[in-house]
């Protein structure tokens, strides 16, 4: 099999070529080398790889084989990591020049989890700086003079340029939905606490979310099956057992399920395109699908969103950019004088306003499967000082509902333009089967990978 064809194999295909002797690890982490020498100097997707450390750990998941060692669910899978992630072999920068070559000890939790499941750690990808808005170096696969959105740029590039099959990202308010909507594969944001943030940078505990990208739903339930679970070192995880998400999306829906099309109060933010797509599929999944107008309450939330989000990044950040505030972004000092602006009741009363938000949309769920909403308002901007608006997550990332981007419509260009889908907190397995029901019904076109000079 040629290096192209292995790279095109799907994570969930290449486990089980592995497992059944037809390639070895070496030969696909090889097929994922060959790749990113291709396409990595346009795409610019990683802060470090390091091919050598790459095939010396798919030699010993090989070697381990051999002696009959028992295989984890990602036996050999390359899976590229976000920088903001601790890696024990590879430095973690956090996308600031003022934490060059920072090496951590050990493992993320859910790096450790991906080594004891089999995976190859391929390497880190770039964020943003701090996992904020000042961009990184990455473009988008699809069209070069557009961002590949933020922060998990790195992640959401490598994945749709054929370069890795699987890459993990966090959100705090876009940025795992939006980067995975313009570069054009799937992506989830599980719901708040399912996945360990042990390890990852903190920028708000009540906000962040850690959350995996890749070329199909299946690969998606995969890899999410490995990083869910409780993990005492993040209180936020729950002691529950980990729901089948692959099986979820291998199996066929029982009944049509119920979606909602909720516009939200920010639907003017959406350009004529969008909106116009998302009325046609609504219109084309018929009786499936019903709209939904949310409260006039609802129009809060960006704004406590902010509040939130400043506040924290203040308290988190504030002493940095006091320290060493010449080696940061003017974006991240705006933020921190934003934030420590909050007063406690301002924060304590977006807080509650979040859980108050999250019952009322308990409300949605006992009548419907999913919510349905653009996962941003259009295609990738053209150019590389923004990563585009995050708008269109904020609201279920400040109330921690599951939300899955789906690579199911285009727009100008013939750019991706992501279909979010949102779930009832804590049944995210339900929701990978709406999306699932979803990608059948709607038939995406092929994908794009990373165009040549």
């Amino acid at each position: 099999m040629t290096d192209v064809a292995l790279s095109n194999l799907t994570a969930c295909q290449a486990a089980t070529e592995i497992a059944r002797g037809a390639i070895s690890a070496q030969d696909y982490t090889r097929a994922c080398l060959a790749r990113i020498e291709e396409v990595e100097s346009e795409i610019q997707a990683f802060a470090h790889f390091d091919p050598a450390h790459a095939i010396a750990q798919a030699r010993e998941l090989d070697a381990h084989k051999a002696r009959g060692g028992t295989l984890g669910p990602l036996h050999g899978i390359p899976v590229a990591i976000k920088d903001i992630i601790d890696t024990s072999d590879y430095p973690t920068e956090f996308g600031s020049p003022l934490f060059k070559d920072r090496r951590p000890f050990d493992d993320a939790t859910i790096v450790a989890k991906l080594r004891s499941a089999g995976a190859v750690i391929l390497g880190k990808t770039v964020t943003t700086e701090f996992a904020y808005f000042h961009p990184g170096k990455t473009r988008n696969p699809h069209d070069t003079a557009r961002t590949p959105g933020g922060s998990s740029s790195g992640s959401a590039a490598a994945v749709a340029s054929g370069m890795v099959p699987l890459a993990i990202g966090s959100q705090t308010n876009g940025s795992i939905i939006r980067p995975a909507s313009f570069c054009g594969v799937f992506a989830i944001k599980p719901s708040h606490g399912l996945v360990s943030r042990h390890g990852v940078l903190t920028l708000s505990r009540a906000l962040d979310h850690v959350g995996p990208f890749a070329r199909t739903l299946e690969d998606l339930g995969l890899i999410l099956e490995t990083l869910a679970g409780f993990d005492p070192e993040d209180p936020d995880t729950r002691p529950i057992a980990v729901p089948p998400f692959r099986k979820a999306v291998t199996e066929k829906f029982p009944l049509e399920p119920r979606i909602a099309f909720v516009r939200t109060p920010i639907w003017d933010k959406a350009d004529i395109a969008t909106r116009t797509a998302f009325e046609g599929l609504a219109e084309a999944l018929g009786p499936a699908c019903y709209p939904v107008e949310l409260p006039e309450r609802y129009a809060e939330a960006w704004e406590a969103h902010r509040v939130v989000m400043a506040s924290d990044m203040a308290h988190r950040f504030g002493a940095l950019v006091d320290q060493r505030g010449d080696g940061v972004s003017s974006v991240l000092h705006d933020l921190v004088a934003e934030g420590r602006k909050v007063t406690a009741t301002q924060y304590l009363a977006a807080r509650d306003l979040a859980q108050s938000l999250a019952k009322g949309l308990n409300e949605i769920f006992e009548e419907c499967n999913a919510i349905i909403t653009p996962a941003a308002p259009g295609v990738a901007p053209i150019g590389h000082n923004s990563t585009g608006n995050p708008a269109f997550c904020s609201l279920w990332t400040l109330v921690g509902l599951p939300s899955i981007s789906l690579p199911l419509l285009e727009g100008e260009g013939g750019m991706p333009l992501g279909v979010q889908l949102i779930g009832a907190r804590n049944d995210d397995v339900r929701l990978f089967r709406t999306a699932k029901w979803l990608a059948e019904k709607i038939t995406p076109k092929g994908k794009k990978r990373a165009k040549k000079s």
